[in-house]
């Protein structure tokens, strides 16, 4: 086979996938594909979310590429969308995906022509308000953010140009639109991709989704085809990638703890691993030993030889983005054109004065976003002359299984630690096929936001042993209206804890804003609590109640009460998440407040992507009554989606009291909507809500064991610093008792069932006044007042409230709306349990009110209040 005069390969690099997973690529006609296998390689991930990696062979990401095949294959694409759009090409705007998509957008926009162009990007700005954000849900690092100088940017009735380098399900590209389009509606989309790997049901669904819109979707790519899945692949992936690489298999999806990952791998033979675990001879230093700079040996090399790193400086121009993060202009690209033949120049110069003009190959090596500029450096070093053989790459956040065997897209993997100090925190990244590919000279080009100690003691590091000369070119990090790069004064805030390290929860289902307090001891005896705070010598936060186990009969109760319940539980998810969507956002984040909204806000997810297809982004953040929401997890969503989308959810209002604690505590925080939205809304509080009725809501029956097995959260001094999240544990010894995901797989269950009573009672509460009355909170006063409470904190309305009275604190009294039927089945029992007396009572707007025992100390006796009068 022959591409442009010369021999390529004729061993498919995915053959070693498609022979050991049963994955394979298969033409639009059915048939074999040779264009889809010269432009494709299949590889395996590290990912529970997809277990295939395709690899492109044109991106410049993955495998090293000739710049000008690189260049070539997105300015091409870029002709055709020019062509496609005609006169209206002129009014477009490109938007590209970040990172793998970055470069590919912005040669893309050059055969476009004169398009502005922006990338998403997981890189924040402190001060800068995103434009919007999306979730990639396969990937390994999910949130996207747009972060355009202009804001105008996107606020155009022109076409608008997605770019990515693989349109496989359309979801991310679908979740997009629908996100943009709500705020700037348009008549016209361009998706575009090197590969159309969508199924036939992909490809329906994007008819009916221009259709739904009202508005032109085309997509243009270089060649199309389908992914044949077989049954099982994850679990087959995973046993795979285990076999061959038990040392990194258990790299833990974003949120979990680190694993032990090699400090560098090289290829070894036969088809073995290239991992850390043989190293091959000349592999990278060990941690810590850095080379040396400005020219100075380093650790030696493969050969031998004392490979140098050399600092180039590029001359790039002043105040000239360093790519389209923030947005990349006609001009800017004509002040980019009119630079590059001078910065090639120097690079020339550099690799001259090395000895590389002596037919050496160099390969030019990218940051994960950083893709464009050193393309272009590349690409002009290429047409100079200068070397032999001239390549282009970039690193990646990606973890992928490395195999050295012809049949297998990554031969070999460096890794290596983060270095620009992402938002995220620390991490392994990750350059394949690098290692042992003899390039003689490797020309790393970051940003300057990259160029740190981490820098030189990591990836130079890991370089040094794999090629005769290291050099490195910076360009400048662009920020917008010239802001500077944020001093570091706290340490970045971690990515949300994922189950299975934190909460039983699937991954994908949330993300806890909480930091893992698992190993301190936090219970104390319920009564030992109670007395503490209402002493006022702790706050309830500061402690755990030692958690409830139920009886057998108590767990019958609850299976029967779900069984009971689930179709009218199912019917207030629909209800409330079709309100979200129509009032709110049309791509809402969610944000449960943990642990009794974060059940809801897992069911509002699965509707959500059951009736919609949409893939919400849901995370649990913590707020405390008294001291508010969680300032940090605030901080954290800011940075990484547009708080215009954030929802905030909760199981159930009782007498409005997180309701008002939530308007108050984001009154600090602009951009916010503070108006949360509930299952259910009994007290009247809110105006968004699934019902108003009071019934039982199983999930409130039960504490950690259907909420995910995570605690209540934990706000106290000497664990929780002012720039740490609040504390919650994982009661992984609870497991065995666990029915968190059994919980909402029946309420989904029943999606289906009352879609049409959801799709009526919709429409019903979009067109009428849902004002809330606050009756919740009149009938808690004057509850408050005849039983001699004088403490609205005591008295806990509704079925959810009072369980948890009776499951946490030491409880007084049940007060019961007469004839209550079976959903007080359950609050009978644990009373009948504590001996606390259960009083029907008419004219009561809830079923049912807990009483907090109001004077209570360990020398209170008596369950009919006459040891509160004696007090």
């Amino acid at each position: 086979m022959t591409r442009k005069g010369k021999t390529i390969d004729t061993v498919w690099s995915g053959t070693w996938v498609a022979e050991r997973l049963g994955v394979d690529l298969s033409g639009a006609d059915g048939g074999t594909s040779p264009e889809l296998r010269e432009l494709l390689g299949l590889a395996l991930r590290r990912n529970p979310k997809r277990a295939h990696l395709l690899v492109s062979q044109v991106l410049g990401k993955h495998v090293p590429q000739s710049p000008a095949t690189v260049y070539a294959a997105g300015h091409g694409l870029g002709v055709r969308v020019r062509e496609l759009l005609g006169d209206s090409a002129a009014d477009a705007v490109v938007l590209g995906y970040a990172e793998t998509a970055t470069g590919l957008g912005h040669c893309v926009a050059d055969g476009l022509g004169p398009a502005p162009y922006l990338h998403s990007t997981r890189r924040p700005v402190p001060g800068l308000r995103p434009a919007g954000g999306f979730e990639e849900a396969h990937s390994h690092a999910t949130s996207h953010l747009l972060l355009p100088e202009d804001p105008a940017l996107l606020a155009g009735e022109g076409p608008l140009v997605l770019v990515d380098d693989e349109f496989s399900t359309g979801n991310t590209v679908l979740n997009t639109i629908r996100d943009l389009h709500a705020r700037h509606p348009r008549t016209h989309y361009v998706v575009v991709a090197l590969v159309d790997m969508r199924s036939a049901a992909d490809r329906d669904r994007l008819t009916d989704f221009a259709a739904e819109l009202g508005a032109r979707v085309d997509l243009i790519a270089l060649a199309s085809g389908t992914v044949s899945l077989p049954e099982g692949v994850l679990e087959k992936g995973r046993a795979l990638v285990e076999e061959y690489d038990p040392v990194t298999a258990g790299t833990p999806v974003p949120g979990a703890p680190a694993a032990a990952v090699p400090a560098a791998d090289a290829s070894a033979a036969g088809g073995a691993p290239a991992t850390g675990d043989a190293p091959a001879a000349g592999d990278a230093p060990a941690a810590g030993d850095a080379p040396a700079t400005g020219g100075a040996p380093a650790a030696g090399g493969a050969d031998g030889a004392a490979p140098v790193v050399t600092r180039v400086p590029l001359g790039w121009p002043a105040g000239l983005p360093d790519g389209g993060r923030h947005g990349f202009t006609a001009a800017h690209r004509e002040e980019l054109e009119a630079a590059l033949p001078a910065m090639a120049a120097r690079l020339a110069d550099a690799l001259g004065a090395l000895g590389a003009e002596s037919g050496g190959r160099v390969l030019v090596l990218g940051n994960e976003e950083l893709m464009y500029a050193p393309l272009r450096l590349a690409r002009a070093l290429e047409e100079s002359g200068t070397a032999r053989e001239v390549r282009f790459s970039t690193t990646t956040r990606s973890p992928v299984l490395a195999v050295d065997d012809p049949g297998y897209a990554i031969r070999t993997r460096l890794v290596f630690p983060a270095h620009d100090r992402p938002a995220d925190g620390p991490g392994d990244r990750y350059a394949y096929n690098v290692a042992g590919a003899g390039f003689d000279t490797v020309v790393a080009v970051v940003d300057s936001a990259g160029d740190t100690p981490e820098l030189h003691a990591g990836l130079l590091a890991r370089l040094a042993p794999h090629t005769g000369r290291v050099v490195l070119a910076v360009v400048p990090s662009y920020t917008p209206d010239d802001r500077q790069e944020p001093t570091v004064t706290q340490p970045p805030l971690p990515e949300p804890l994922r189950g299975p390290a934190f909460s039983s929860y699937a991954p994908e289902d949330v993300g806890w804003l909480l930091q893992d307090l698992s190993d301190v001891r936090l219970e104390a005896p319920t009564e030992e609590r109670e007395e503490a705070i209402q002493a006022g010598g702790a706050h309830y936060a500061e402690s755990l109640p030692v958690e409830y186990q139920p009886s057998p009969q108590y767990q019958e109760l609850y299976r029967g009460a779900l069984e009971a319940s689930a179709a009218r539980i199912a019917r207030a998810v629909g209800t409330v998440t079709e309100t979200v969507l129509a009032e709110r956002s049309p791509s809402p984040v969610l944000v449960s407040l943990a642990r009794a909204g974060t059940p809801v806000g897992v069911l509002m997810r699965r509707w959500a992507r059951a009736r919609h297809g949409l893939d919400l982004p849901h995370y649990a953040v913590s707020i405390v009554r008294g001291r508010g929401i969680d300032a940090n997890a605030l901080r954290w969503l800011a940075a990484h989606h547009d708080p215009a989308d954030v929802v905030f959810v909760d199981g159930w209002t009782g007498k409005g009291a997180i309701t008002r604690e939530l308007r108050e505590a984001l009154a600090a925080f602009p951009g916010f909507d503070p108006e949360i939205v509930v299952l259910a809304d009994p007290g009247s509080c809110v105006e968004t809500y699934g019902t108003r009725e009071d019934f039982l809501i199983p999930s409130a029956c039960l504490n950690s064991t259907v909420s995910g097995l995570v605690s209540r959260t934990v706000l106290r001094s000497d664990l929780v610093g002012p720039h740490d999240f609040h504390g919650a544990k994982f009661y992984r010894e609870l497991s065995g008792a666990d029915v968190s995901t059994a919980f909402v797989d029946t309420v989904a269950a029943r999606f289906d069932e009352v879609a049409d009573a959801v799709a009526a009672e919709v429409k019903e509460l979009l067109a009428a006044d849902r004002t809330p009355t606050w009756v919740g909170w009149a009938a808690v006063e004057r509850i408050s007042e005849e039983y001699g409470i004088h403490d609205v904190n005591l008295v806990k309305p509704g079925v959810g409230e009072t369980t948890r009275v009776l499951l946490r604190r030491v409880p007084w009294k049940i007060l019961a709306q007469r004839g209550a039927g079976s959903d007080l089945d359950h609050v009978r029992l644990l009373a009948e349990q504590r001996g606390v007396p259960v009083e029907e009572v008419d004219d009561l707007p809830y079923t049912c009110v807990g009483l907090i025992h109001p004077r209570f100390t360990r020398g209170a006796t008596g369950a009919d209040g006459k040891a509160v009068a004696s007090q």
